[in-house]
């Protein structure tokens, strides 16, 4: 791996680089920086937590003019927040450069604030498109000079909604040198916009393997709806996890899983859509700071969120999109930290489990829910480490102190057990009862006889592409469209990850776990 002092850049930025931090480049700065600094048009595919924003901001900052007081780059984004993340970051590498370098202009601030910014004359502006079109508008922002232009996080800007935008963009800036588009996948509106936008440009791809950074440990649970809120409690309390993400597909999750778990005492705020900029920053600022430890989100809102050391983040839905899935995940694991994500999946979620199983290339292993008697024991403890803590400093505990001595010494355990227990949160035994593996598990496959399989060909294919014994394929049935069978419950992820990345004659098959059969 190659360490950023073996750069040939300005003294500046590897004084900003060492400030933060930072020593060894990630794959995607490997690659992209020394081709950018050789001012050659990019189109990158790489993953949020990749380290893709400092891939683009040292070369924007080897080749700005300070002398220039001019605007000479835009890097446009989907979202304010991560306007902001990606200008704060190109500002702390530029921090030992005396000119001011990075302004963020997005939505939902005032524009006159940011009128008042520009006439301070940054160097970089980092920008939302629509914001970007209010002040051309306006005539309060001139590209004229803009020399290098980059695209972050293209696929979701076109998701959302800004390709005429970004068009409308593009018309105005006729005198750009170089272009980088970064984007997590690569699609057909992607290369249409590179076809028109690019010029001899260079492709690069972080490998498959990379999407999902080696760094983080992917598990999964099975669990019913009602359990969840319970099975995230449990782990929480028995790690002691400092800062954590829970990732909701809707609004309505958000709000509910918040409310579920502030009833249980935790420290947590939601972040959505429907927020305004001001409570989001309120929110974001409490997060950091650690005055909040759960910050339980949607997949829109979270989007560009520069949020580092988090220790775990449950994905409490199964996400709707394999892409979401990776950029999810990528909050935690990040700077070759070890990361740790969680999945609770419902039983009929499986075979949505599967798609993100093929489209990250990885492997999801099962997670057993930590039993009833280690959680309790982590309960009781912090409960009588905050009582002792609590009668230290409270001025009135000898008031207290009065009333308990005149309790019989024969009373203070029952006492002792029974306010211990109004602390604790109800634990419900149905998740140790529900998440504990049965023998065997049936699978339903989408094979049958119509693609020329019959009982032991089947068994022959299902040993190939799962690696598993041909004894512990058993009770095979054989339809023409379909087929059965039973494996011990243990083998069950090598089945799912088996068939979500090996194709049958290039069409991923279905496969998911079957009711039991019914036994006469």
């Amino acid at each position: 791996m190659e360490i950023f002092n073996n750069l040939v850049i300005k003294n500046e930025i590897l004084k900003g680089i060492e400030k933060k931090g930072f020593l060894e480049m990630t794959e995607v700065q490997e690659k992209v920086i020394p081709i950018a600094i050789d001012n050659k048009d990019l189109i990158i595919q790489s993953p949020t937590g990749t380290g893709k924003t400092c891939a683009f901001a040292i070369p924007i900052l080897q080749k700005i003019d300070y002398e220039n007081s001019d605007i000479q780059s835009i890097v446009l984004v989907p979202t304010r927040e991560l306007a902001v993340q990606v200008a704060n970051e190109i500002n702390e590498i530029a921090f030992f450069f005396k000119s001011y370098s990075a302004l963020a202009i997005y939505g939902g601030e005032f524009i006159d604030i940011q009128i008042r910014n520009l006439r301070k004359r940054p160097k970089i502006v980092v920008a939302t498109p629509g914001r970007l079109l209010d002040h051309l508008r306006r005539k309060t922002i001139k590209l004229g000079e803009v020399k290098i232009l980059v695209l972050d996080e293209a696929d979701e800007m076109l998701n959302m909604g800004f390709k005429e935008d970004l068009e409308l963009i593009f018309d105005e800036m006729q005198n750009v040198e170089q272009k980088m588009l970064f984007s997590a996948t690569i699609s057909r509106e992607i290369e249409n916009i590179a076809k028109k936008l690019l010029k001899d440009s260079v492709l690069v791809r972080i490998s498959k393997s990379d999407l999902t950074v080696s760094t983080i440990s992917q598990k999964y649970i099975e669990v019913s709806e009602k359990e969840k809120v319970e099975v995230m409690s449990r782990i929480i309390d028995i790690n002691g996890y400092k800062l954590v993400m829970v990732f909701c597909n809707t609004k309505r999750d958000v709000d509910e899983v918040t409310s579920k778990l502030q009833f249980r005492g935790y420290m947590v705020d939601s972040l959505h859509g429907d927020m305004k900029q001001m409570q989001r920053d309120r929110v974001m600022h409490r997060f950091r700071k650690g005055l909040v430890n759960i910050l339980v989100a949607s997949d829109v809102a979270a989007r560009g969120l520069d949020i580092d050391d988090v220790d775990v983040v449950f994905n409490y839905d199964v996400p709707t999109d394999p892409e979401y899935y990776v950029h999810r995940i990528g909050r935690t694991g990040r700077a070759k930290k070890s990361g740790l994500a969680i999945m609770l999946v419902k039983r009929e979620e499986k075979y949505s489990m599967k798609n993100i199983l093929a489209f990250s290339k990885t492997e999801i292993s099962r997670m057993e829910v930590p039993g009833i008697e280690s959680v309790i024991d982590v309960r009781v403890n912090k409960v009588i480490k905050e009582a002792l803590e609590k009668n230290v400093f409270n001025k009135n505990s000898i008031y207290v102190e009065k009333i308990i001595s005149k309790i019989e010494p024969e009373n203070i355990m029952d006492l002792l057990k029974g306010l211990i227990l109004m602390q604790l949160t109800d634990v419900e035994e149905e998740v140790q009862k529900t998440s504990r593996p049965s023998k065997s598990t049936r699978f339903f496959l989408g094979l049958g006889k119509k693609d020329r399989f019959n009982k032991m060909s089947l068994i022959d294919h299902i040993s190939k592409v799962t690696s598993l014994p041909k004894n512990e394929i058993n009770d095979v049935s054989v339809q023409d469209n379909f087929s059965f069978f039973d494996t011990p419950t243990v083998n069950a992820d090598k089945v799912l990850y088996g068939f979500a990345t090996n194709p049958y004659k290039g069409r991923l098959v279905t496969i998911e776990e079957a009711k039991s059969k019914k036994r006469r």
